[in-house]
């Protein structure tokens, strides 16, 4: 129970980061209903139901109105904005033919949603950017602009990912030639 309240109160944290807590509290649930089973075939049993039942419609109450609230925040938040410009990397990178490389950043699931197995670092992308074997670069916006200056030939493409300003620092562009 303590790492679940743990990991509600850290701010920024991946979802897998909670997923070995559900196994011992569902555990905990299941011997807490299976010694009360026993206990529910004695005569006094029928007081303890209403408790089980208001603790499992609590339980099912909180869950989908936390998972309701999640979604309603997410879309307004526009959480699916590196999802969206992931899609339009690679719709472009495979219209054009692109070699593209995704320059070291903060968020892992930009790799996901351009489809790239790792980060490249800003030194080796503009050494292999300038040799010719990279078409496309995705960078932050942060970085881009030190970027641009050792690029050869390189100009910011019209595709960005539209974050909200409390997530500042976490916009990214493409670099084409």
């Amino acid at each position: 129970m303590g790492g679940l309240i743990a990991m509600s109160l850290i701010p920024s944290k991946r979802v897998d980061r909670i997923f070995p807590v559900i196994p011992p509290l569902c555990l905990l649930l299941a011997a807490q209903i299976g010694g009360r089973a026993g206990a529910l075939r004695r005569p006094d049993a029928a007081a303890r139901r209403p408790y089980l039942l208001l603790a499992l419609v609590f339980a099912i109450l909180f869950t989908g109105g936390y998972t309701i609230f999640k979604v309603i925040c997410g879309y307004r938040d526009h959480r699916d904005a590196l999802v969206v410009f992931g899609n339009s990397v690679c719709h472009e990178a495979e219209a054009h033919r692109w070699r593209y490389e995704v320059v070291s950043a903060k968020d892992e699931g930009l790799l996901l949603y351009l489809r790239k197995k790792r980060f490249i670092e800003p030194d080796r992308a503009i050494i292999e950017w300038n040799r010719g074997d990279l078409d496309a670069l995705v960078a932050s916006t942060e970085k881009a602009p030190a970027l641009l200056g050792e690029l050869r030939g390189a100009s910011l493409s019209g595709l960005k990912s539209n974050r909200r300003e409390k997530e500042e620092g976490k916009d990214y562009v493409l670099i084409t030639r």
